[in-house]
């Protein structure tokens, strides 16, 4: 037998039909950059994810407001001189949910409140039409941050569409809707539907 032409011919095979190291490293980067653009905070596979796990945050807020509403004769809570949405919705905890992340948009750059700390005393996420009661039922009772505290008409803009803030929670994707009955909706930047205000009600901006 004939070595050195067996080991020439065995190395020939490799190279045919092996990856070298450099092109196992550019496939690995490839694999590494189309992850990372598909999970990053701005890209839109990234944001609904993001979006259905706020949903599930505000069906659990929803749980306290309705208890809460259950108490008070189905009005949510009034703070009269309350100015952000945060010291309207204070009297939820303890008492209603102790769990303070529920207030914060996994979307969004905000922090829970920590273990004792008041809502009225932290930033949320959230924005809240204060003044409405449980027979407000295809009225907005939550909605992401928005960009201002005005009421709107179908097709104006309520979140951001430049993903810079106010009503970036989920940068230009759009945002989502707690309704008074407890269902969801999601919107683009754009509303989808109208969100008048009637008298005595007023939004509440995180």
């Amino acid at each position: 037998m004939n070595w050195g032409r067996y080991v020439a011919g065995k190395r020939r095979r490799q190279s045919c039909c092996g990856f070298s190291l450099i092109e196992l490293l550019v496939a690995v980067a490839i694999l590494i950059l189309l992850v990372t653009l598909y999970w990053s905070p701005n890209s839109k596979n990234r944001q609904q994810a993001l979006e259905r796990s706020c949903q599930k945050n505000l069906q659990k807020v929803y749980l306290a407001l309705d208890i809460y509403a259950n108490d008070f004769g189905g009005s949510f809570p009034d703070a009269p001189s309350a100015k952000a949405a945060g010291e309207a919705l204070n009297v939820l905890v303890p008492r209603y949910t102790s769990d303070t992340q529920l207030f914060v948009c996994p979307g969004s750059s905000q922090s829970a409140a920590g273990p004792g700390v008041a809502l009225s005393s932290h930033t949320l996420s959230y924005a809240y039409y204060m003044g409405r009661c449980a027979t407000n039922s295809q009225q907005a009772l939550l909605s992401d941050q928005q960009i201002d505290t005005q009421p709107k008409v179908a097709g104006q803009l309520v979140f951001s569409v430049t993903g810079k803030p106010p009503g970036n929670n989920h940068r230009q994707f759009g945002g989502n809707f707690l309704f008074c009955d407890g269902h969801l909706a999601s919107s683009p930047p754009q509303a989808a539907f109208p969100l008048p205000l009637g008298k005595g009600e007023v939004l509440l901006n995180p």
